[in-house]
């Protein structure tokens, strides 16, 4: 358990059974829908996490909820243990407007049994129905098959729509009141690192603090961390932070000595990061509680060109460890950490981190290889890559996970931190060699991650992107990972710098034009930079954009894996992705108006 990702109490799920509060029949009623209740609760227990790794907690409601009195009493209930989204089970026919949860800041699902004899689904439907035209945008689950009135299982369509629509709930509630943490200012004129304050207030429920870079300098000046972890950590790179020939020309290149205290300034980095954001205890005796304190963020950003990075060492090595799913320690959860202050990226990675619970991959979106530039250079296409490839890579504060060395059932994978094994650990650190950075850009030096991500890993490709007049728009695309032949794999990486991590990524291709082609894909792109997200979770992606009130701009997902509320389709059932960007701006941000 960490306690300092949820210092106060965790939000929890809460769960109500719906009942027919009529007299001659509520009493046949009950037993049943808080029979499927539990179910439910027992269900999420086992399948949802916090982004700690813990079950989540799930609260059912202490009666049936049958009239307004009992919705009131359920709603009292919920407020005291932190309730951040409401799940509500019916079998029967209930009087909706009565029963409802009117909380419009809690994700809501109303899941109808289909029985023959039972018929929740009635319900649901008017409920959904109500809820709409109060301003309540519910999720519906509609079971696809009608189901014996005794049956008190969950059927697994019904099931994976319940623990989607709770982790992506989850990771709300997780952000509201939390921190976004900013080091540093403008980064090159990028516009992502001139972070809209009211962006995260509104869509996201979180605060904005920026600290001066100053600040950091101050604590690695007056040795403001754990002196003795400061050591662990030390033993463990040297022992496992490999370094790559050094390709700065030989009056350029540091001594052995002054790349030493290179690495102590890394570490140093790495340590005083994670305590601005979860804070540290330890420190409370030598350097009072302020410094222990932290600002209770869940995600930050640096900005190191060029104020930084031209007089003192990158923080790639900082940004890379904080990404990942393990450091000296062990596995512990991922800490994500924007390089070049970009604050919708540092969002982006919250969103796949609190969903999946595994490293995020920071990645510039580098050039597109079509089969043309291919056989012009090497006479032959990638044998993986027929229709080309995109080359993700960044100056190496990439995620050590992304060599993809974790093992799942023999096969390549990037993991939750839950499920790292030592080997894992110990695999990814292996495959990780560390360039030091051409110091005619980084003049003080530094390390970068650097390795060869495997092929035929799921990853899910994100994008966060804010435009005036229109507000955030989040871009998706879902793909793999290729292995390429050496050549070819040498030649991409050639065209940035062999030193960075090295990304081959296919995007799933579909009808839709800006999907048809990898090409089409990379020219669709909002920005410079993406998010790697393990898996293939661009369904959760929409989910959670939903409930935020965020369009999706684009994606290359089936229908069937778009999961929004059911008023969604009201707004124009055959142009899902028109409907989305009318009901985001009908409905307005989550926290208010923007």
């Amino acid at each position: 358990m960490d306690e300092t990702m949820f210092p106060g109490q965790r939000p929890a799920i809460g769960v109500r059974a719906i009942v027919d509060g009529r007299d001659s029949l509520r009493p046949a009623h009950t037993g049943p829908a808080r029979t499927l209740a539990r179910q439910v609760c027992e269900l999420l227990r086992r399948t949802v996490r916090y982004g700690d790794g813990e079950p989540v907690r799930c609260v059912l409601a202490d009666e049936a909820v049958g009239s307004a009195q009992d919705a009131l009493r359920a709603q009292e209930q919920f407020r005291a243990q932190n309730v951040g989204a409401v799940i509500s089970v019916a079998r029967a026919w209930s009087y909706p407007f009565e029963v409802m949860c009117l909380d419009d800041r809690l994700p809501q699902l109303v899941w109808g049994f289909s029985g023959s004899d039972a018929p929740g689904t009635v319900f649901m439907a008017a409920a959904t129905s109500t809820a709409a035209q109060h301003g309540l945008p519910f999720f519906k689950v509609y079971g696809r098959d009608i189901r014996p009135a005794a049956d008190t299982h969950i059927p697994p369509d019904v099931a994976q729509q319940l623990v989607q629509f709770a982790q992506c709930a989850l990771a709300v509630a997780t952000m509201r009141g939390r921190t976004y943490l900013r080091l540093g200012n403008t980064c090159m004129g990028i516009g992502a690192s001139m972070p809209d304050e009211h962006f995260f207030r509104a869509y996201l429920g979180m605060r904005v603090q920026s600290m001066d870079m100053t600040g950091l300098l101050h604590r690695m000046q007056a040795g403001i961390y754990d002196r003795q972890e400061f050591e662990t950590a030390r033993a463990w790179v040297r022992e496992h932070c490999r370094e790559m020939e050094d390709p700065n020309p030989p009056q350029l290149r540091l001594s052995p000595a002054e790349k030493e205290r290179v690495w102590d300034d890394s570490v140093r980095m790495a340590l005083i990061f994670r305590d601005l954001m979860d804070g540290n205890p330890r420190l409370a005796d030598a350097f009072g509680p302020e410094a222990a304190a932290g600002h209770a963020a869940l995600t930050a950003s640096f900005q190191g060109q060029r104020q930084w990075t031209d007089f003192l060492p990158t923080a790639d090595f900082a940004e890379s460890i904080l990404n990942a799913g393990f450091d000296w320690n062990g596995p512990r959860r991922p800490h994500p950490v924007a390089t070049e202050n970009d604050a919708l990226q540092a969002a982006a990675m919250l969103f796949g981190t609190l969903l999946t619970g595994a490293a995020q991959l920071f990645c510039d979106v580098r050039g597109y290889w079509s089969p043309a530039a291919m056989e012009e250079r090497l006479g032959r296409r990638g044998a993986d890559v027929p229709d080309g490839f995109l080359y993700l890579t960044n100056s190496g504060s990439m995620a050590l996970d992304g060599s993809m060395e974790a093992l799942r059932g023999g096969s390549p994978a990037i993991k939750p931190f839950w499920e790292l094994t030592a080997q894992d650990a110990a695999r990814c650190a292996a495959a990780t060699r560390w360039g030091p950075a051409k110091r005619g850009v980084f003049r003080a030096g530094g390390f970068s991650a650097s390795f060869r991500a495997r092929g035929g890993v799921p990853l899910t490709m994100v994008r966060l992107n804010l435009v005036k007049g229109l507000g955030p728009a989040l871009q998706i695309a879902e793909g793999r990972t290729a292995d390429l032949e050496p050549d070819l794999a040498q030649a991409a990486a050639r065209q940035t710098d062999p030193t960075w991590p090295q990304v081959f990524f296919v995007p799933r291709l579909t009808d839709h034009f800006a999907s048809s082609s990898v090409y089409r894909v990379i020219e669709s792109w909002g920005s410079n930079h993406c998010v790697l997200c393990p898996g293939h979770v661009g369904g959760q992606l929409v989910t959670l954009a939903s409930m935020l009130r965020i369009p999706v701009s684009f994606h290359n997902l089936a229908p069937e894996q778009l999961m929004r509320p059911d008023v969604w389709r009201q707004f124009g059932a055959d142009d899902p992705t028109g409907a989305d960007y009318r009901a985001c701006a009908a409905f307005g941000p989550l926290y208010g108006r923007y």
